[in-house]
């Protein structure tokens, strides 16, 4: 398993670089008999899982339960998971496109990319707009479900490729994200 390294005796700790809707995120799991501790960018938590039929149901340390479906992209290594109503298209990221990935997180410039097939059914922003990180960008429809694709980071609208009622494959580039400038200012 690739990024898996023993924490202890009783515990497996596990690292990813996932792409998921289009961000980069660095992912570890380190599981503890049914207790997991997930971190998703350095924002940790607690949860039980337990197997139910088909999905899996995620128990957070306050009681709450997601019930989540996994599931391969056909002739596809993406996977689709289902967080309740919400479906998230989902990458993990080895060699080449690890190292292009971490390119995200420096000054170059952000490429927004589709999370799956899908049409483009709202375009939210425009060439030179200043966003701001986790501002929805576009609205994606794939599987009857319109999903947001939002900037990872603060910065500016470069390029933008996506055209409302276009077909997109997955991994499209939609849009470009410079960095922000040094007089960087949002309201958001």
């Amino acid at each position: 398993m690739e990024g898996a390294r023993a924490v202890g005796a009783a515990a497996l700790t596990v690292q990813y670089d996932i792409l998921i809707d289009g961000r980069l995120r660095r992912v570890s799991l380190t599981q503890a008999g049914d207790r997991f501790t997930v971190t998703v960018d350095g924002h940790r938590r607690e949860i039980d899982v337990r197997r139910t039929g088909a999905s899996i149901s995620l128990i957070d340390a306050d009681g709450t339960s997601h019930e989540v479906m996994v599931q391969q992209r056909p002739g596809s290594a993406d996977l689709v998971v289902a967080v309740g109503p919400h479906a998230l298209a989902v990458r993990i990221q080895r060699g080449r496109a690890r190292a292009a990935a971490d390119s995200m997180h420096g000054t170059d410039a952000e490429r927004i990319v589709a999370p799956m097939p899908g049409k483009i059914v709202r375009v939210l922003v425009r060439p030179g707009d200043v966003v701001a990180a986790r501002q929805p960008l576009m609205v994606v429809e794939a599987m009857k479900m319109e999903n947001e694709v939002r900037a990872g980071r603060n910065g500016v609208v470069a390029e933008l490729k996506a055209v409302e009622g276009a077909l997109v494959e997955s991994g499209a580039v939609l849009a470009v994200i410079d960095p922000p400038s040094s007089d960087f200012v949002t309201t958001r």
